[in-house]
């Protein structure tokens, strides 16, 4: 999932209750409890039994597993994302689906090495769309430039390396204040406690000057050890240029007529540096291919398409190429989208599906998704929430009603620990939520699309 884009947090919540829901906007912007009572219990209606009952929860974990444990980290652009791009359209094809690629260039990505005078090399993420070094590096002092605001640069930080805390502003702000200030690279370091380097996603916009993430520690002890004492770095980016993405779309039209309504079923593939992508995002890549498998056969009157993004992290780039070139009669035909970012971790604080819409409002994808929760009994708590930071923005912006499902944790919106962290393993996904995703998003796709 994207963070680089944040939005306003205000709040819609949503109470599941036995027969209707409520949409509240309570003092403070907190979520409102699920009722305590909700009642479980298995649909009666045969519509949504041919899709819970074959939704398998051991295959979608098998196939994040692939995903997670046997490709990897699955980095925008490289050749283990093109290796997972070329597992789903392989899966796909195999279902009878008429399978496209789409492929679109992104930003130059480099790769990076950061080390003191001392030579201790601090780890360090180069975000696409940072600009490049010689050969050598670039070797320069750093400047505290604190928030990265224009108020905390000076004459000082000229032909220096900004050294910026994360926070207020977005990545690409503190960037573009800094080549205003004059400085010749930039380092942006976490503000919270993190195993892996910051990954500062410049959504779409590439610079001259080197860009790279570090971790809160390593801002902390640049501080201390270089800062303070006016030493030195080296901060070296070598780029590769031309490097391009892929999505991967699967469509299936029913057999008679045309100018069918569309349903757009989407997950993006790919993940950040140092982090396998167990839950962010081989979760909700396993459970749109097992939806892909169990919805390829039955009747249906309306277009149903599977969309696997590239480029999510960096800036939502895949999802937004695919809107951008959905025609003007798509557009008109396109009345939902389903998109799934972390649907899967066993993190047990994220005891709720948020239902995350770019302007907290309710559409069809809600309406359906909380209607089929109340008919197949789904366990969790489901959410309405004001977000973006996911695939379904750009549906959204397209004019289509989208919502991104996500699992977190209910009152504070927080996302688990793991979250774009060496420790996004198979460990922490779950297989039992992976089935009750499942479930509830796959119910409600049918419930649309059926004949």
């Amino acid at each position: 999932m994207n963070k680089g884009k944040k939005r306003s947090a205000a709040v819609l919540s949503t109470i599941l209750l036995a027969s209707s829901f409520s949409v509240v906007a309570p003092p403070l912007a907190q979520p409102v409890a699920a009722a305590e009572n909700k009642v479980v219990h298995p649909s009666a209606k045969a519509h949504d039994q041919k899709v819970i009952a074959r939704v398998s929860q051991e295959r979608m974990f098998a196939d994040a597993s692939y995903l997670a444990d046997t490709i990897g980290p699955r980095v925008t652009g490289t050749e283990t994302e093109q290796q997972a791009a070329e597992f789903i359209r392989e899966r796909l094809t195999s279902l009878g689906y008429e399978v496209e690629t789409q492929e679109f260039g992104i930003p130059d990505k480099g790769g990076g090495h950061l080390h003191t005078s001392d030579d201790n090399e601090v780890l360090i993420t180069i975000p696409a769309g940072s600009g490049g070094t010689s050969e050598e590096g670039m070797t320069a002092p750093l400047f505290d430039a604190k928030l990265g605001k224009p108020e905390n640069f000076t004459d000082e930080a000229k032909g220096k390396i900004a050294l910026i805390s994360r926070g207020e502003l977005t990545f690409v702000e503190k960037v573009q204040n800094a080549v205003e200030a004059g400085a010749i690279g930039v380092i942006i370091y976490n503000n919270v406690d993190a195993s892996a380097p910051l990954n500062p996603s410049l959504g779409g916009t590439s610079f001259d000057i080197p860009v790279g993430g570090i971790t809160k520690a390593s801002g902390e002890a640049l501080l201390q050890d270089v800062v303070a004492q006016n030493e030195t770095v080296n901060f070296n980016v070598q780029l590769l240029k031309n490097v391009t993405s892929q999505n991967i779309i699967a469509t299936r039209a029913p057999q008679k007529g045309d100018n069918h309504e569309i349903v757009h079923v989407s997950a993006h593939y790919d993940s950040v540096q140092f982090a396998p992508g167990a839950s962010d995002n081989a979760s909700g890549t396993a459970v749109a291919l097992e939806l892909a498998r169990v919805l390829k056969s039955y009747p249906i009157d309306k277009e149903v398409r599977f969309v696997f993004v590239g480029a999510e992290e960096i800036g939502l780039l895949g999802s937004k190429y695919y809107a951008e070139n959905l025609s003007e009669d798509e557009l008109k035909r396109s009345i939902a989208n389903f998109n799934m970012d972390m649907v899967g971790t066993s993190w047990e604080n994220a005891s709720a599906i948020y239902m995350n819409t770019l302007d907290g409002q309710a559409n069809i994808v809600t309406d359906t998704a909380l209607k089929t929760a109340e008919r197949i009994g789904t366990p969790s708590e489901l959410i309405l929430y004001q977000r973006g930071a996911s695939d379904h923005e750009a549906f959204h912006e397209a004019g289509i009603p989208a919502v991104n499902f996500i699992r977190r944790e209910p009152g504070t919106a927080a996302l688990e620990p793991y979250y774009h962290t060496p420790q996004d393993t198979m460990e922490y996904l779950s297989a039992e939520r992976l089935k009750e995703a499942g479930d509830l998003v796959g119910a409600s796709i049918y419930s649309l699309i059926r004949k």
